[in-house]
């Protein structure tokens, strides 16, 4: 349906844009999630023929948005974040010249034109002035008239921005019910109005697709596992054996610190608890714990982390899912990021835990689960 590749979009020394591909199948809701200034809004003009890539090519349904601008732009109803209204019209007069300008004519015309109020419940406001609506039923009127005419695919740029909780949540019910029918594309920097409407979710941050996966599949990917933040005093490479002989820790990160304080980050499976063991194993080997937390991952914190001011991003490959994720290409003044980065996970596996726990000399005092 859409094919991107290698779209990059610079501004003089700035690069909006670096590198990214994609592909949008038919018959999905897509959200295009990342911060404000990641690229998004940079990226879905470029696709709708509204702005000139730098480099790169963009297809639709088969047509290059270059070579072919008229058969490509007839397949889509855009959404800027800015909709395009005229104030002294009513919903009806502008939504007549909008269906005129994309060819319509006649029956047609007043059809279309019929179909867009009822689908986005304009019906009561189709004679007032635009500018006497509200904030709400003006997005409104923007999504009716990138829907006229019945577009194959309709991309919507921050449809929800300033609107209050009772227009968000019917702006989202209204992309729901397009979805039914559309292929759709929802831009925006809100990870829960992605999540409440979106099948697939592609990620972007600096101007670089950083995950790439449906909603379900990335919330198994990275919301698989927890941590439990340890800071005791002893030994490094004692409290690297303790933990290494818990079953269910999965690996761990130590920093040695002053006065013989060590912190350790231990990451274990969601559905496992291991503060216990490790509560019973130091104090059995006598090295105090100072400070235990416990921290649940949730795609919050990992779209956090993934558009962070620290991360670099790359790409991250749907291999978990079985969906082979795009190629991204990198100007050449840039740095490669052509690898994929995987999910985030402590730097060092740990070693399989001895059955019976006495890799390190384990002598139960207190109960514990050594006995």
């Amino acid at each position: 349906m859409i094919e991107v590749k290698n779209l990059v979009k610079r501004y003089g020394d700035n690069t909006a844009v670096r590198g990214v591909s994609f592909t949008v199948e038919k018959g999905r809701i897509y959200g295009f999630l990342g911060p404000n200034g990641a690229g998004k809004s940079t990226t879905m003009n470029i696709i709708t023929g509204c702005l000139a890539a730098t480099e790169g090519e963009v297809t639709i349904g088969g047509y290059d948005i270059y070579e072919d601008p008229v058969e490509a732009k007839a397949m889509i109803g855009y959404l800027p974040e800015q909709p395009p209204l005229y104030m002294d019209m009513t919903p009806y007069e502008y939504l007549g010249f909008v269906g005129r300008a994309k060819g319509l004519r006649g029956d047609k015309l007043y059809k279309a034109v019929d179909s867009a109020v009822a689908k986005t419940g304009l019906t009561a406001y189709a004679d007032r002035l635009i500018k006497n609506l509200s904030k709400g039923y003006k997005q409104r009127v923007g999504i009716a008239q990138a829907i006229i005419g019945d577009p194959e695919i309709i991309i919507l740029d921050e449809p929800t921005v300033g609107l209050d909780p009772r227009q968000i949540i019917e702006i989202r019910e209204l992309i729901r019910e397009l979805g039914q029918d559309h292929t759709v594309i929802l831009s925006s920097h809100i990870l829960t109005e992605i999540s409440a409407v979106c099948d697939y979710v592609i990620i972007i941050a600096k101007g670089r697709i950083v995950a790439s996966d449906t909603l379900e599949n990335l919330t198994k990917l990275y919301e698989g596992r927890n941590y439990v933040d340890l800071t005791a005093r002893g030994d490094e490479d004692k409290i690297r054996r303790i933990i290494n002989s818990i079953p269910g820790a999965e690996s761990a990160e130590l920093d040695a610190g002053e006065m013989g304080r060590v912190h350790a980050r231990i990451a274990m499976q969601k559905e496992v608890d291991i503060r216990e063991d490790l509560f019973f194993r130091f104090a059995d080997a006598k090295v105090p714990i100072l400070s235990m937390d416990y921290e649940e991952v949730t795609l919050e914190k990992v779209f956090l982390e993934l558009t962070g001011d620290h991360f670099e991003p790359g790409t991250v490959a749907a291999e978990e899912s079985g969906e082979e994720a795009p190629a991204e290409e990198i100007p050449a003044e840039e740095p490669s990021a052509e690898e994929s980065v995987p999910a985030p996970e402590p730097a060092e596996k740990l070693a399989e835990p001895a059955k019976n726990g006495n890799d390190d000399d384990y002598t139960p005092l207190f109960g514990g689960n050594g006995t």
